[in-house]
């Protein structure tokens, strides 16, 4: 009761305080320092302008095992959104369309298992997982990018894979001003602008920074698939499809600091906005090879519009108080998703040749999803004896998920003709509401040989959940302890070990209590709103030298022991789909038997064959792999000037499910990257390449099994450096036309699937061209 009433009572006070909502993360120096000397140390903003040396990952003083990659690291390569940064780093993966980067799975688990934070924050996203799509920040809002291995007691434990910090530009950090123009062309000679600007400085009494961004975005790719009665078996169908992303991003951020009193305050604000329209065109026919009206099955257009904004804003002040140094965050987020799907189809019979028209249909759905949260947390620090450090607090969040269904369907007969209007719309109105308190107390300590640091955390979270008229409630608490421990082998040298709990949450659409007909072949689907969340013990061991001056190589084994796995499973109810089987088949022997009763011969009995299942805590799963990377100059080789960078990740896990055993779904075996940077300075030219690949994903659920494999990905720019103000770069990305291929195994139910007795077998490929950006960027 008394939880309830603190959570209930923490989230009308931010209500209140909107404007100051937390995405700022913590201060980088302490608040005595004065604003004066904040503007003697930011930044300049010309060495992220016209840069002059090549820029090597971070090694960073946390004792916690972490990887940082300030933005020039990338920004040769001119990335576009936080993905094209993403992909560059060690053990992240993406199961996405050719050229789109938007679920970053970090060691090639789910989505779900990789936390997101802005500033060291959690933001909403879209995923019914959770997951927030990194392609929605535009990398010019960027600092610096973390990898957290293993999180520490004072951040949200929703990282068994670990967290991807996504660090913004604030007024505190940069000086000066800067203006980015270019243009990016597409393989079907599609040409879309970019611009910016961002500017920072001394404001009054304070520091104040600012920057916009416009970005098109444009992705067109090319579909085929051919379908088969099973592997190697007969030819049923083939579909050639055209598939264009279009829109535009639009983003803002402001970021204000300054001091007052014996504290510091620190105030920003992100807001990004997609228009966003992705258009598919297929054409399927009876014959692999003639693809022409005479052998035309169904014309399909799918047209999907997308309007989103991501808003965070944020207000944090720290100051001294008894004797220690205590934060005060509050904070408020949210994503806004509206879009209309429609869906229109030709379709022709096949038992006519050529194949006659038999009907139009058409079906149209209109989402609107609000996800918002509000957090408040308070924290304090101070240093005990023997050099020691003491930091408690508690972290709150309140957090709502509306999300809106309508659906429409019409038909028509006559060719050519019009369909009707969409005007009858089946309404379906779901909420989720989710409420954690999370107190935690650590200690560290650094010093000599050994740092350290050790802590607990403990989650409490409530959730509401409905459904129309449906409602559910649960509850559920886990404790976290987490420890690092750092040993400074050598000035060069360095070992880390980490042992941390974490957990993951339920899927929205897992625990919401709705029956979804036929969503696993002939099987149904209902959620559990019961359902606990995932668990895991992870282990984390690390090696970490630094080459020279700039160099840095590291290796990280791990380890993750994940509980109470959440799958499929059978609630032994019968599927609408075997009833309705039944009540024909029943019909049809009555009709043949008038009069017949159960106890006439070959009366008809009910034995099902598809079911209704739901997600459930089930059995237990590991994931281990190795972590490599390398980024260096190749100064002992004489080369300065040429930096190279390399990162590998062998990745496995193992999982059991009602087939026997398989990997954590979607996880890549490997992957990694390679690539330099040259710089001829006495010109004031670079020029550098990158190579990416990842290896073939598998996922297999109930009725359906699913093999992808992605080709490799070769970029390289060029770059012209004009005196200290400006510079201009030309980028190729995508220069190998890279293809994805999936191979489909459906079934019609799981005894089919155990049996192999194939509902369809389906080979599909996409391919994209290359992405051709030419940027000017000019400092003032």
């Amino acid at each position: 009761m008394t939880k309830t009433l603190l959570a209930i009572g923490l989230a009308r006070a931010l209500a209140g305080t909107a404007l100051f909502a937390v995405a700022g993360g913590a201060l980088a120096q302490t608040a005595s320092t004065a604003a004066a000397s904040a503007a003697a140390d930011a930044r300049d903003l010309d060495a992220v302008v016209v840069q002059g040396d090549i820029v090597y990952r971070n090694r960073t003083e946390a004792v916690a095992p972490t990887l940082s990659y300030d933005l020039e690291y990338f920004q040769r390569f001119e990335p576009l959104t936080v993905g094209d940064m993403l992909k560059r780093v060690p053990s992240v993966t993406f199961v996405s369309d050719v050229l789109e980067y938007d679920g970053a799975r970090l060691r090639g688990l789910d989505s779900a298992y990789t936390q997101i934070l802005i500033n060291g924050k959690k933001v909403p996203g879209a995923g019914d997982d959770r997951s927030f799509f990194v392609d929605r920040i535009p990398a010019e809002l960027v600092e610096r990018i973390e990898i957290i291995r293993s999180p520490s007691a004072n951040r949200s434990g929703d990282a068994v894979a670990g967290a991807l910090n996504i660090v913004l530009r604030d007024a505190y950090e940069f000086d000066g001003g800067y203006l980015r123009a270019g243009a990016l062309r597409f393989d079907d000679g599609e040409v879309k602008g970019t611009a910016g600007a961002v500017m920072g400085g001394q404001v009054g009494e304070g520091r104040l920074l600012g920057g916009f961004n416009v970005q098109g975005r444009y992705n067109p790719k090319l579909k085929r698939s051919d379908r088969f009665e099973e592997p190697g078996g007969d030819f049923t169908d083939a579909e050639n499809q055209t598939d264009t992303r279009d829109g535009t991003d639009y983003s803002a951020n402001l970021s204000y600091t300054r001091d007052i009193g014996s504290g510091r305050l620190s105030l920003s604000g992100l807001y990004v906005r997609t228009d966003r329209s992705e258009r598919e065109h297929s054409l399927e026919y009876n014959d692999a090879r003639l693809n022409d009206r005479a052998h035309l099955l169904s014309d399909n257009d799918q047209v999907v519009d997308i309007d989103q904004n991501n808003l965070a804003l944020s207000g944090s002040y720290r100051f001294d108080m008894l004797g220690g140094r205590t934060t005060v965050d509050l904070g408020y987020s949210r994503f806004e998703d509206e879009r209309t799907d429609t869906e229109e189809e030709s379709s022709f019979d096949d038992d006519d040749t050529p194949p006659s028209f038999d009907e139009r249909e058409g079906t149209r759905i209109l989402t609107d999803q609000v996800d918002s949260e509000r957090t408040a947390s308070l924290s304090h620090q101070r240093d005990l004896s023997g050099g020691v450090r003491l930091e408690f607090g508690v972290d709150t969040t309140a957090k709502n998920r509306e999300t809106t269904l309508r659906t429409s369907e019409v038909d028509s007969d006559d060719e050519g003709a019009p369909l009707p209007p969409y005007a009858d719309f089946e309404r379906s109105r779901s909420t989720i509401e989710e409420r954690r308190v999370d107190p935690y107390l650590m200690f560290s300590g650094k010093g000599g040989v050994f740092d350290w640091e050790a802590g607990l955390r403990y989650e409490t979270t409530e959730v509401d959940v409905r459904n129309d008229d449906e409602r559910a409630s649960n509850d559920y608490a886990t404790l976290l302890p987490s420890a690092h421990l750092r040993w400074n082998v050598s000035e060069n040298d360095r070992i880390t070990l980490s042992l941390a709990r974490t957990v993951r949450r339920p899927n929205f659409n897992y625990i919401l209590p709705l029956t979804l007909e036929e969503e696993y072949g002939d099987n149904d689907f209902v959620g559990n709103p019961q359902l606990d969340p995932e668990t895991a013990w992870g282990l984390d061991l690390g090696f970490e030298r630094r080459l020279g001056r700039h160099g840095i190589v590291g290796v990280n084994l791990f380890y993750r022991d994940v509980k109470d796995l959440i799958e499929i499973a059978n609630t032994g109810e019968p599927s609408a789909t075997a009833r309705d089987d039944y009540e024909d088949e029943l019909e049809e022997f009555l009709d043949d038997h008038p009069g017949a009763t159960p106890a006439t011969p070959g009366y008809p009995q009910f034995d099902p064959d598809s079911f209704v299942y739901t997600a459930a805590n089930v059995g237990d799963g590991y994931v281990y792999g190795i972590e490599f990377d390398l980024s260096t100059p190749l100064t002992a080789f004489g080369l300065p000037n040429t930096g190279v960078f390399a990162n590998y990740s062998w990745l496995d896990s193992s999982v059991d499910d009602e087939l026997g055993e398989r990997r954590f779904n979607n996880q890549s075996r490997y992957v990694y990257n390679v690539g330099f940077i040259h710089d001829i300075a006495d010109y004031g030219i670079a020029f550098g390449a990158s190579y990416r690949r990842q290896g073939d994903v598998r996922s297999r659920v109930l009725a359906e099994e699913v093999t992808t494999r992605y080709g490799a990905d070769l970029e390289v720019f060029v770059e012209k450096r004009f005196g200290e103000n400006f510079s201009l770069r030309l980028t190729g990305s995508n220069l190998l036309d890279a293809k994805k291929q999936e191979y489909f195994n459906k079934f019609d139910t799981l005894a089919d699937q155990i049996d192999r007795d194939y509902d369809e077998y389906e080979r599909e490929s996409e391919q994209a061209g290359p992405v051709y950006q030419l940027i000017a960027r000019y400092r003032f």
